[in-house]
């Protein structure tokens, strides 16, 4: 029997659902790197409560964009349940959910024994009287007790939510472009490098401590093999999008005939960090700037990877 295709350029899943993918895996691996680094390579309290706070509020973001996305949004009540996992656990939608519910909470409960201990936090108005009341204060001491478990049970939630945000577009088969499994490998290895760039500016614009040296050349190498892994996953993507079905075809046209994609996020987003980093890593430099202004472009082109990838979905449909 033959069948007849059409295919269109999907047009629901806007910059709304890019922005919520985006601070999603942002927010979850910097709340991910920040423990581990606290937990195994240098106790950093002051990294642990901007960590913290800010990966909180950008999953917090990153949700609100996809509720205010949602046509019904009375469902997101049957997916905040912790049992829709066993109603639905073919559901990514529901396991990311709670990824992000459960890593927002264990976040909280990771940082807040620094909190309690924090001038600066026990000097603001309404945050210092909670921080005082005495089943928050037996709460910190419980949670210092049990730091690791509470950084370990952050840690996967937060994995989990990184490469949730692959997984969900991974689930769409109409869409050749999201359909296959090299996109959770390319969105969790995006996630990290944001969220190592992220913190690299915390550390040289916000905490700027010269104990931190060894600290700050460790993250630079570890997004310099991160951008590289990216480069080598989108080289497979480019040649495996050029010989795919025509759909996928149609997507590769797309994105790799659009100076955006080529320019804004390669270029600027990939090459140029990639190459500040590597002078940094192999040489050094004699200011922050350069390894700020990498910072500042790898955060950009986390974004734009996903602008794009969202915007070359093409539907196959038969008729």
């Amino acid at each position: 029997m033959d069948v007849t295709m059409t295919y269109a350029t999907q047009d629901y899943w806007t910059w709304w659902i890019a922005v919520y993918l985006y601070l999603g895996g942002l927010g979850a691996a910097t709340l991910t790197v920040t423990f581990l680094t606290d937990l195994y390579l240098k106790r950093h309290p002051c990294l642990v409560m901007w960590g913290a706070i800010s990966g909180v509020v950008m999953l917090g973001l990153g949700s609100a964009m996809l509720f205010f996305h949602l046509l019904d949004h009375v469902a997101v009540f049957s997916v905040i349940n912790p049992l829709v996992l066993f109603r639905k656990p073919d559901a990514w939608i529901a396991w990311g959910t709670q990824f992000i519910i459960w890593m927002m909470w264990w976040g909280v409960l990771y940082a807040l024994p620094y909190m309690a201990r924090s001038e600066a936090f026990l000097r603001l108005p309404l945050v210092g009287a909670l921080l005082r009341l005495r089943w928050i204060a037996a709460l910190a001491r419980c949670c210092e007790r049990y730091h690791k478990v509470v950084g370990w049970l952050a840690t996967i939630n937060g994995i989990g939510t990184a490469v949730y945000t692959g997984l969900l577009l991974q689930s769409f088969p109409a869409v050749a472009l999201w359909h296959n499994p090299g996109v959770p490998l390319l969105f969790t290895v995006s996630a990290f490098s944001t969220a190592m760039a992220y913190l690299l500016l915390v550390l040289h614009v916000v905490v700027r401590r010269e104990e931190d040296h060894g600290l700050r050349v460790f993250y630079e190498r570890i997004d310099l093999m991160l951008i590289a892994a990216e480069l080598v996953i989108l080289f497979s993507f480019f040649h495996y999008m050029r010989a795919g079905s025509e759909s996928l075809y149609r997507s590769f046209e797309l994105l790799w005939n659009d100076w955006g994609w080529l320019v804004g996020f390669i270029g600027f987003g990939l090459l140029v960090p990639f190459a500040l980093e590597l002078k940094g890593v192999l040489r050094g430099w004699g200011s922050r700037m350069p390894i700020v202004t990498a910072s500042v472009l790898v955060l950009v082109g986390g974004y734009l990877l996903r602008h794009y990838f969202l915007a070359a979905g093409v539907y196959a449909r038969p008729w």
